[in-house]
């Protein structure tokens, strides 16, 4: 398995709208569920402008670096347009970015959840089970539209169909939680002595 690094200037929100100097393949790393791999970037510019870049997984302490030379990055005129661009657009980046995060957190949501339901999926009401997976449904595929920036897709709507899915999946996994604790009192309840009957 292997991550690949990209190195990009400028001065933008969005990495598409940056300037891409150099990229790498972080290579070795064992397969592991989305976000679980920690891997550590750093950067390093020297006085000549020359930049060392290394990542390092930290499971495995595999490491991989390149130095971009100072000739391959931005001559002045080029910094310069790049700033009154950052500032002309600065409102529709940071939208365009609030997009996008809500939509990656979105992704994590309908993750988290199916998981959650495929681990209990024995306890849980199946009318229940429906209505979340639905929501669910309707969350991956508003979020798919927020990482493409899709026009038709605000950060505000995809906030308010991560609360209702959140609010759903935990009022299903809350009965989960009462029909346990409930089993579990039961079978802690101390059963009683049998009376001894009287002989006459």
């Amino acid at each position: 398995t292997a991550i690949e690094v990209k190195i990009y200037q400028g001065e933008r929100e969005l990495v598409r709208d940056n300037k891409l100097l150099g990229n790498f393949n972080l290579v070795g790393i064992p397969p592991a569920p989305k976000g679980v791999p920690q891997i550590e970037i750093t950067f390093d510019i020297d006085a000549d402008g020359i930049v060392n870049v290394s990542a390092k997984d930290k499971a495995t302490n595999k490491d991989q670096s390149m130095t971009i030379a100072s000739s391959s990055g931005l001559n002045d005129k080029d910094i310069e347009k790049m700033v009154a661009d950052a500032e002309q657009y600065a409102e529709s980046d940071k939208a365009r970015k609030s997009l996008i995060e809500e939509a990656n957190k979105a992704d994590s949501v309908c993750a988290d959840t199916e998981k959650a339901m495929n681990e209990f999926k024995d306890q849980i009401d199946a009318a229940e089970k429906e209505k979340v997976s639905k929501l669910v449904g309707e969350l991956r595929e508003l979020a798919l539209k927020g990482q493409a920036a899709d026009a038709t897709v605000t950060a505000e709507l995809i906030k308010e169909k991560i609360d209702a899915t959140q609010q759903a999946s935990l009022g299903l996994f809350q009965k989960v939680y009462e029909k346990r604790n409930a089993e579990n009192n039961a079978s802690q309840q101390p059963e009683e002595p049998a009376k001894e009957e009287k002989k006459d």
